[in-house]
């Protein structure tokens, strides 16, 4: 019965035209998803201005060992992500788009990889939904937009992860051939691809992977198969890729070691220094937001798993890999000291691919489908109305509300989750999902016109840029800040391609100062002079009264002087 139902279920793809169709559709998704719209905002926080400041330092300087940051050593990080950065700068321009491209091109590759994983196990049905499902999470579509560590990290740990189930012997059923007895090329790739996690953050590439195979190993008592990741072609191609950084860097730096993996590794992991302190809860809402807008089915997939898992004593060994890896990354960032919402990033490729799974098999009529397709349109609801109450505290630099972005979003999510819970109540599961994928592709699509005003409320860059277009060379020399944010005061670094210093009244020539609104009215009072907006751009330009104002003209595009 199972059997003729799945045939059933499959004789509408069959077809040249479906074929073309889903083509077409997974192309559309992965472009718009993780590449479109790369540069529409300036950096955001303070991670995404300093690495890019390290790749144009790298690409001006042709020193691609050491980091620099301000022109001294930096080492917080690897250099995978730099040098990304780097060779698009050289390639394409020094822009944001540039500098994001890495991240966005780790995302194509992790997906595509695990959609072969998918499609070996379990067909070809799996791997199209995967590659629908997992592109249109928030998670992936703002990781990928991020110029930081976390998506090529994720990325690279992904495909190696892939490559060790072919060595675990875990991609071949009924329908695929049996690899052969020693998978070179598996154990060639596996051992780069892990070098290459390495180079994105550091050695918690080797303990996320080495943890998810021994917690599998351990539960299907297949030591001997996890062993086999430890062969000589794995550890060559691993040392091959990872370890001349390491040294080169740590030979010309002496300080390296001590500042890459004590400071920024083991203090980072096992002390609060860094202050990124959150309740050990702390994952649990952040997975769910990035798995937006299919949280409700991996949380039914969780709850549903875990219940036939106890009833039954019995899990699949590839399943026990995927539940595996993804429980091992929460369950080790839950307790380290310092946690941050990119952390888990790895576990949700995973999650993602549990999810399509047992998607397709509500499909072809294994399970409840009715009410959760339902409740999958409404999480769309949900999320826009909630976008359209909290508007206010979004900080679009505009004076409509709600702001046109907003408005967009909410009337979109509203429409298409309506119609997708309409079509699952009446048992159309297939068209319900496709109508929370294409609601989501068409807001990312959609006349981004506005998206200015958002930049002009997160990032420094249109103050920057407007501020450079009616001073001398000599002046933007001279900008200073006065008490901004962190990541304000590198995003202006970087734009100025300098490092700016503090302002005082003691500063005997006159300066532009880059400072906010909550500032400014301090500034004014330190003898400077500041144009007030209507609207609430994030960074706001004074200027000293020193040596005589220059009379800059510096509207913010959301209002005038006032």
């Amino acid at each position: 019965m199972t059997a003729s139902l799945t045939t059933i279920s499959e004789k509408p793809w069959a077809g040249s035209a479906a074929r073309i169709g889903w083509a077409i559709l997974i192309l559309a998704t992965l472009y718009v998803c993780y590449f479109s719209h790369l540069g529409a905002i300036g950096f955001v926080g303070p991670d995404e201005p300093r690495y890019a400041w390290i790749a144009r330092d790298m690409a001006e300087t042709d020193d691609w060992v050491t980091p620099r940051l301000y022109g001294k050593p930096w080492f917080e990080k690897p250099p995978l992500l730099y040098w990304g950065a780097a060779l698009s700068f050289r390639l394409f321009g020094v822009s944001e788009a540039a500098a994001r491209l890495p991240s966005a091109i780790s995302a194509l590759l992790a997906t595509l990889a695990l959609a072969w994983l998918a499609w070996r196990l379990y067909g070809a049905e799996t791997a199209r939904w995967l590659l629908l499902l997992l592109p249109t999470t928030v998670g992936m579509i703002g990781f990928s937009h991020a110029a930081a560590t976390d998506m090529p990290f994720s990325g690279m740990l992904t495909i190696a992860m892939v490559c060790a189930a072919v060595v675990l012997r875990l991609t071949h059923n009924e329908n695929t051939p049996i690899i052969p007895r020693t998978p070179w090329l598996a154990l060639i790739l596996f051992g780069f691809f892990l070098g290459l996690a390495v180079l994105a953050k550091g050695p918690a590439a080797i303990i996320l992977c080495g943890g998810a195979v021994f917690f599998w190993a351990m539960f299907t008592k297949r030591w001997r198969d996890a062993f086999r990741l430890f062969h000589p072609a794995a550890i060559a191609a691993f040392c091959l890729t990872a370890l001349p950084w390491y040294i080169l860097c740590a030979r010309r730096n002496p300080d390296f070691f001590r500042i890459f993996i004590i400071e920024h590794n083991f203090k980072r992991y096992l002390t609060p220094e860094f202050q990124h302190i959150q309740p050990f809860w702390f994952y649990a809402p952040v997975l769910l937001a990035a798995l937006l807008p299919w949280s409700i089915f991996s949380l039914w997939d969780v709850v549903s798993g875990g219940i036939q898992l106890w009833r039954e004593r019995n899990l699949g060994d590839f399943e026990g890999l995927l539940l595996s890896w993804s429980a091992f990354t929460i369950l080790f960032f839950t307790v380290s000291k310092s946690k941050l919402p990119g952390y888990i990033l790895p576990s949700l490729p995973t999650i993602a691919l549990l999810s399509a799974r047992a998607i397709v098999r509500r499909f072809n009529g294994q399970g409840s489908t009715r009410w959760l397709f339902s409740a999958g349109g409404l999480t769309l609801v949900l999320l826009g109305t909630t976008a359209y109450r909290l508007n206010d505290s979004i900080p679009f630099v505009t004076d409509i509300r709600p702001s046109p972005t907003v408005l967009q979003f909410a009337i979109l999510a509203v429409f298409g989750g309506v119609l997708a819970a309409a079509l699952a109540c009446f048992q159309r599961t297939r068209a319900s999902a496709f109508v929370v994928v294409v609601t989501m592709l068409c807001f990312l699509t959609l006349d981004t016109g506005d998206l200015w005003e958002l930049d002009d409320g997160v990032s420094a860059r249109p103050m920057v840029h407007v501020a450079l277009e009616h001073i001398t060379t000599e002046e933007a020399a001279g900008a200073t800040v006065f008490k901004l944010r962190r990541a304000y005061k590198y995003q202006i670094d970087f734009y100025l391609h300098r490092e700016t210093q503090e302002w005082s009244p003691d500063i005997e020539k006159h300066s532009l100062i880059f400072t906010d609104y909550k500032n400014s009215s301090e500034v004014v009072r330190l003898g400077a002079w500041c144009p007030h907006y209507i609207a609430f751009p994030a960074v706001w330009v004074c200027e000293s009264s020193k040596g005589g104002p220059n009379s800059m003209y510096h509207p913010a595009r959301g209002g005038q002087p006032q």
